[in-house]
């Protein structure tokens, strides 16, 4: 038995969906391929062949026989102006500036001003301008017809022969112009997809710093390989999945897990490719590298995902494969009743209305359009469509739900490990007034009998000076939200003495002549503070009971001055402040399937989840929520996921509708989505929802008022009540009535 080999085949020409069906159909139909795969977003085909009977020449030739090409130089490189890629952008550029020019002639026409000038062009010169114009609707709309389908510009087609059989080119023209209209929407879509994939293979780091023999050289990451030692420096992104074997680091995964909070790594940790590096340096043993590390498998799986996701079919399709049959139906009774060929090309020519193109492209432009002056940016219709269907909520929780940086959320102290109170009042006074009622006072323990929350308060500023001004140099981020939680409490800083930036533990530095040590329970293990888990909570002495900030996923941070453990400050991401409603808001919408999907630690996922009464996964990777997003749309669901991060890419991708946060969100992610909100603010996701259902309600109403119109000019073209050149007016007089009802989409707030 042949072993099967797996060839990637560039493809070019490719614009919309069904040229993925037409180019998967060409190759398949070889003798020889096991297996293929057409990828509209990355432009090729993964074909699984037998070497012995099938080969690229042969690929090639079927691929072109299809009407598309297979270019020499491999994926995403440029190349040279070829007569293909140069005649689709002129043949574009012809078919709106001729279908712009005969719109405003036939305009004229109807209006009595422009008789003259459509007799004096010869038709031969019309029919030339509708044959190049619509070229590439006529070959997609005979490469459906060939397979036995029915699309929306198949519809269009038939009026279109039928215009320009009783002479009508100009209307022919126009039914054209707003069939390329649509196209344009699509092929945007199209390209902004393919360049999400390519900015996303951008993040891959491309070198390694390699140790061989005893030192360090620099390579291409495809010269790494499984077994490898590698060595990482500040500021470097970690080029290869692997376990740390020596040094200690602050790594920020945030691209692959989606954890907001930095994390301190050493000896034995597990570390991705594309992470960054923030401080210390670390020794790597590789384990997997390139297209098998977890950031290529993340590449991967958007590339998929944009394959196998299931188009939403447009209404107009759908609509259009119950009525021609019924237009060809009557035309052919009406010949064969009457024998008049006029009536007959009158029967078509008026039930072909432009209003049936216009009926769902008008409406979500409009909507498009208003929505993008909110904030909202919809990459096109059909997600509308699918948005106001959709039944299950898949939410992000880093960066998505939370604001994405920490903020320190607890402060505990203990009075009596404190040192004397009042050389802080002397040497750098804090405000002692009694906190606001709108000015939370920390969680805190061992006040004794006589605490009060004025006392809680004031230990509690003693700490954060202490903690902030040791931190003031610190590059870290815990670091910052030490000191912010400083500077909005009106604590002033210290210039620290003696400071000392330890990586993967903490800091230390001279603060008023106390030494401050501020760092993890690693730090304080090696310094020996006595740290325990379930302290007596009776006892106003003990050690601070902590375990509990700790089960709710919390980052500590112990402070230790003069040798005592003096307070402990825990650090979390926080809840954007518009969530709760805006979830509450979404409920109200009907949508009863709301769960949050994270990378981040269990516990932190139960706090935020159980706030907001929403069902939770949590300790998730890239393919663990695509995953789900699969279930969910296998079980007949549709399905909308929110996330902003490159994590949540595939995710986006794979989900009927991808709604990325923008403002705040990874390029990547604002790519890979459908949906991007321009702002940080989560009100704008029951927005778009109620956008989405108006459209769609609108659109219904739009496609019931054409039907009808040109039901009711059918029956009079074949009782031979219209003539042809009647029936090629008339079917332009409901276009009013669309554009109108579909500006009402323009006001909505």
């Amino acid at each position: 038995m042949n072993v099967p080999q797996t060839l990637e085949v560039p493809i070019k020409g490719m614009d919309c969906p069904d040229c993925t069906l037409h180019v998967k159909h060409a190759i398949a139909a070889l003798d020889g391929v096991q297996a293929v795969e057409v990828f509209l977003a990355t432009e090729k085909a993964v074909v699984s062949i037998d070497p012995q009977a099938v080969d690229l020449p042969a690929i090639r030739k079927a691929v072109e026989g299809a009407g598309y090409a297979v270019p020499e130089l491999p994926v995403g490189e440029k190349t040279s102006s070829s007569l293909n890629e140069f005649s689709r952008p002129v043949l574009t550029l012809l078919g709106v500036v001729f279908g712009v020019v005969l719109f405003v002639v036939v305009v004229g026409e109807w209006l009595g001003l422009f008789a003259a000038v459509t007799e004096r062009v010869p038709w031969p010169i019309g029919l030339a301008v509708v044959l190049v114009a619509g070229f590439p609707v006529f070959r997609n709309v005979t490469r459906a017809a060939l397979k036995g389908q029915v699309i929306a510009h198949t519809l269009m087609t038939v009026g279109v022969i039928a215009a320009l059989a009783v002479g009508e080119w100009a209307t022919a023209a126009v039914v054209v112009f707003f069939m390329r209209v649509g196209d344009y929407a699509e092929r945007f879509t199209t390209e902004r997809a393919r360049r999400a994939v390519r900015d996303l293979a951008a993040l891959a780091p491309q070198t390694a710093r390699l140790v061989r023999d005893g030192e360090e050289i620099e390579v291409s990451i495809a010269q790494v390989h499984p077994g490898d030692t590698v060595v990482v420096r500040p500021g470097e992104k970690i080029p290869v999945d692997g376990e740390v074997i020596s040094g200690q680091a602050t790594v920020d995964q945030s691209t692959i897990t989606g954890e907001g909070m930095p994390v301190e790594v050493g000896p034995g940790s597990r570390l991705y490719a594309a992470s960054l590096l923030s401080l210390g340096a670390l020794k790597l043993r590789v384990e997997h590298v390139g297209a098998d590390s977890t950031f290529g498998r993340v590449i991967k799986l958007v590339e998929q995902a944009e394959a196998s996701r299931a188009d939403v079919q447009r209404i107009a399709d759908r609509f259009s494969a119950y009525y021609l049959p019924v237009v060809g139906s009557v035309a052919a009774l009406t010949f064969v009743l009457r024998r008049d060929p006029l009536a007959t090309a009158a029967v078509l020519v008026v039930a072909c209305s432009c209003s049936f193109a216009l009926a769902t492209p008008i409406a979500m432009l409009a909507s498009i359009g208003a929505a993008a002056r909110g904030g909202l940016m919809i990459k096109g219709g059909k997600y509308l469509e699918s948005l106001a269907r959709a039944d299950v909520l898949l939410i992000d929780k880093t960066g998505t739900l939370t604001l994405g940086k920490p903020a320190i959320t607890d402060i505990l102290v203990q009075e009596q490990r404190f040192p004397d109170k009042n050389h802080l009042d002397k040497e750098h006074p804090v405000s002692k007034s009694p906190p606001q009622d709108n000015q939370p006072v920390y969680g805190s323990v061992g006040l004794g009998e006589g605490g009060n929350r004025e006392a809680t308060l004031n230990l509690q500023l003693s700490t954060l000076y202490y903690a902030a001004s040791a931190e003031r140099y610190s590059e870290h981020p815990l670091a910052e939200a030490v000191r912010q939680a400083a500077r909005g409490r009106g604590v002033g800083l210290s210039e620290p003495q003696e400071f000392e930036a330890i990586p993967g533990e903490g800091v230390r530095a001279r603060v008023n002549g106390c030494l401050v040590e501020v760092g993890s329970r690693r730090m304080m293990d090696r310094v020996g503070a006595q740290l325990e888990n379930e302290p007596d909570r009776s006892d106003s002495n003990s050690l601070l009971p902590y375990a509990d900030l700790e089960a709710q996923g919390k980052t500590l941070l112990f402070v230790k001055i003069n040798g005592e453990l003096a307070g402990v400050l825990a650090a979390a991401d926080t809840l954007r402040p518009e969530v709760p409603g805006a979830i509450q808001a979404l409920r109200d919408l009907g949508l009863r399937r709301i769960e949050l999907l994270t990378g981040d630690h269990p516990g932190a996922a139960a706090t935020l989840a159980e706030g907001m009464a929403l069902p939770y996964r949590a300790g998730l990777l890239p393919e663990d929520k695509i995953k789900i997003v699969r279930e969910y749309q296998s079980a007949g669901h549709t399905v909308v996921m929110v996330g902003d991060g490159v994590n949540d890419a595939p995710a986006l991708a794979q989900a009927d509708v991808g709604i990325a946060m923008g403002a705040a969100g990874s390029p990547v992610a604002i790519e890979a989505a459908h949906i991007a909100l321009m702002r940080e603010d989560w009100s704008l996701v029951p927005q778009v929802f109620r956008i989405a259902r108006r459209t769609l309600g609108v659109v219904k109403m739009n496609i019931a008022f054409t039907a009808v119109y040109n039901l009711v000019g059918l029956s009079l073209a074949a009782l031979g009540f219209l003539p042809p050149i009647f029936a090629a007016a008339a079917q332009s007089l409901p276009d009013l009535g669309i554009l109108g009802n579909s500006s009402r989409l323009l006001r909505q707030k």
